[in-house]
């Protein structure tokens, strides 16, 4: 037989250094000589050691003489029924394991004349600040007549059942609390489920500290509040500074206590007709957090299972009022990290407006790793950019920030759009962290409409027409960054679509489109119709979609909205390109016959002989000195004026010096030539090579 079973369960308050403490000595006196009248003994259980120390009426109630007990619980087997004995074993076994304080139980004894007699045990389970049990005080008495007779057998019914209420609402209670997240919903728990009506209460109060001082953050009901106790100091002579002072709960007996101990706050709650009042500590991790205060206006005097109620229900309101501040905390500092890592603002696009818009998740219970970005770049280029990594969480955030600064700065050097992708997903994979993260990025060309994309396992993008006409736009796709890295699949298939004046790109994280139980392809559609029905302005689209999804998300959302300009932006006026593979004089041929047809027919006028005499060059450089082919794109560009603009790509990063022919030599004049005769012209790098470009302004056509 283990000392102590529970059977009627009453909760105590396990972090409370008193009770670590009790029964100290002069307890043990008392119970000594007040157990020899009741036949009422007391024991103390070291569960490390597993020795249980009893005293001489405990010996006397278990029917043993002192020299027959060896201080091992087992040996009292000779006297408890076996029956019993395995009851009050798995009941103990079963408060130590389910965190209970204390506990209570009948059982048997057969004395030594042979005759059954019942007794009944109540112990206390002690736990250190971890909540493992370390020891279990308590009480074992005769209960032999007590059992006998009928009318304190209904009365123990009733506190049983009274008990059982009693406890029902703090279990209640705590199964509510389990779901707080913050200081505000711990209050609304305590409102809500009306925990604190039933148990007799009539209004409460409830501080935190914070900075050494109370600092009141719930009173009720409403004209219960005493002025000048918002604020309160620690040592004031209020009963919750007390109790935050000793860590000890406060239980005001009458009117006349709550006069004689509290005169300075007596005088002001006179008028709310209270007659007692509980004031609990609220403690985690040994150190005190708050308090709370229970005040009655029909009770008087508390028996100690209402106050075992009580005080289990300051620690479980303790343990999510710290777990609220806690997550509170991480809020705020995710919130503030995932702030500084987006862009704080977004840059002109010349030829485009662009909207964007970040919301956290429902509740604002989570912090994710949903980012958007606008990237500008050369030769009036823009990059888009819309991602989520895993996770809801600071590391997420934290993620997401270095994501977005690779992938800018990928971009800027001038990578293809499918390089940059598999580059930062390499750089995901190498980084310390186990998270993926989903992508999907576009370079956007807003002189010419033409706009390349690239997905990694992200949202397919959506296109709003000029009509108002929504529809999405499917990409192939690659796999998620850092997975395409870790299995070795790092090609991303690249989409071209064209974007006219007026048309808008659509990118979004799955917040914006998933719901519970719902299918994500009906998500989209449903996206679909509210775009397409939305109004025309970027702002208030933006802001209209954000509120639709406002629902039931479980998700943040990161939102991109990219319109191209119609009147006013450089438009296309042709477009042809040519591939000029090394060693193949009939391409070379082939190549300059285009770009000779192409600059007459565009209009040149009298430039025309200095383009092909620059694109020749250019050709020319690129298969002397690289070697793979050269790609030669023609562009006739229209906007503040009329431009033709030479685009010619190679395999090579290394960049071309100007340098000064010899007075013999040929080599060193092809940059100077195309540095007299071009009107502008420069060097980007393009990933694996280079893209040497130059422009002409020609006359407008008439």
């Amino acid at each position: 037989m283990e000392a102590g079973s529970g059977g009627s369960q009453e909760h105590g308050d396990p972090s409370h250094e008193e009770h670590e403490e009790r029964p100290d000595d002069t307890a043990r006196g008392f119970l000594e000589a007040y157990g020899r009248g009741l036949r009422m003994g007391s024991f103390e259980w070291d569960l490390e050691t597993g020795l249980m120390h009893m005293d001489a009426q405990a010996h006397e109630v278990f029917d043993i003489l002192p020299e027959e007990y060896d201080d091992h619980p087992e040996t009292l087997a000779v006297r408890v029924l076996p029956a019993d004995g395995h009851r009050l074993d798995a009941l103990v076994a079963r408060a130590l394991k389910s965190g209970e304080e204390n506990y209570g139980a009948y059982f048997r004894i057969r004395t030594r004349d042979g005759r059954l007699r019942w007794n009944h045990t109540r112990g206390y389970i002690r736990r250190d600040a971890q909540g493992r049990p370390r020891r279990i005080v308590g009480i074992v008495r005769d209960a032999t007549d007590e059992l006998n007779d009928a009318t304190v057998q209904h009365e123990r019914a009733t506190r049983d059942a009274l008990g059982r209420r009693e406890t029902s609402v703090v279990q209640n209670t705590t199964a509510a609390l389990a779901h707080a997240r913050s200081v505000d919903d711990v209050i609304d728990v305590l409102r809500e489920t009306h925990g604190i009506e039933h148990l007799g209460a009539t209004s409460f109060v409830m501080g935190v500290v914070r900075a050494g001082r109370i600092h009141l953050v719930a009173e009720g009901p409403s004209g219960s509040f005493v002025e000048g106790t918002d604020v309160t100091r620690i040592e004031d002579p209020y009963p919750m500074s007390e109790v935050v002072r000793s860590l000890k709960p406060r239980f005001i007996e009458s009117p006349q206590d709550f006069a004689h101990s509290y005169p300075t706050l007596w005088p002001h709650i006179t008028h709310l007709g209270i007659r007692s009042a509980a004031y609990l500590p609220l403690i985690a991790q040994a150190r005190p957090i708050g308090a709370l205060g229970l005040l009655y206006h029909d009770r008087q005097g508390f028996n100690q299972s209402e106050r075992n109620v009580l005080v289990a229900l300051g620690s479980s309101i303790a343990q999510s009022l710290q777990r609220a501040m806690f997550y509170e905390q991480e809020k705020d500092l995710a919130q503030g990290l995932q702030q500084a890592m987006l862009p704080r603002t977004i840059p002109a696009v010349p030829g485009a407006d662009v909207a964007v818009r970040y919301r956290s998740a429902a509740l604002e219970r989570d912090i994710g790793g949903d980012w958007y970005d606008v990237i500008p770049l050369p030769g009036g280029r823009v990059g888009a950019v819309i991602g989520d990594v895993q996770g809801h969480d600071t590391h997420a955030a934290a993620v997401m920030g270095q994501l977005r600064i690779v992938l800018r700065a990928y971009a800027a050097e001038g990578h293809t759009p499918a390089t940059v992708m598999a580059r930062a997903s390499v750089f995901l994979h190498e980084l310390d962290t186990e998270r993926f993260a989903t992508c999907l990025y576009a370079e956007a060309d807003l002189s010419t409409g033409v706009v390349q994309m690239v997905r990694a396992g992200h949202l397919d993008p959506l296109l709003r027409l000029t009509d108002g006409t929504c529809r999405r736009l499917p990409l192939e796709g690659g796999l998620p960054l850092g997975l395409s890295a870790e299995f070795g699949r790092l090609e991303y298939p690249v989409a071209t679509v064209e974007l006219d004046p007026g048309q808008t790109l659509l990118l979004c994280t799955d917040g914006l489109v998933e719901r519970p139980g719902a299918d994500l392809d009906d998500g989209l559609q449903a996206l679909s119709a509210v775009v397409g029905s939305g109004p025309q302005d970027l702002d208030r689209l933006a802001d209209l979609l954000c509120g639709t999804t406002d629902r039931q998300g479980d998700d943040d959302v990161a939102l991109l909205l990219l319109r191209r300009r119609g009147a006013g932006a450089a438009q296309s006026g042709g477009r042809l390109t040519e591939h000029v593979p090394p060693g193949d004089p009939g391409a070379l041929f082939a190549a300059r016959h285009m770009i000779r047809a192409a600059v007459r027919a565009w209009g040149a006028g009298e430039r025309a002989d200095e383009v092909e005499l620059v694109a020749d060059e250019l050709i020319t450089n690129a298969l002397m000195h690289t070697d793979g082919p050269a790609i030669v794109t023609l562009r006739v560009l229209t906007g503040t004026d009329r431009r033709l603009r030479v685009d010619v790509e190679d395999t090579s990063s290394a960049l071309p010096r100007r340098r000064e022919a010899g007075e013999s030599g040929v080599s060193g004049r092809g940059l100077l030539l195309v540095d007299r005769l071009a009107d502008v012209w420069g060097v980007e790098a393009r990933g694996g090579g280079k893209c040497v470009w130059c422009e002409f302004v020609v006359p407008a056509r008439r």
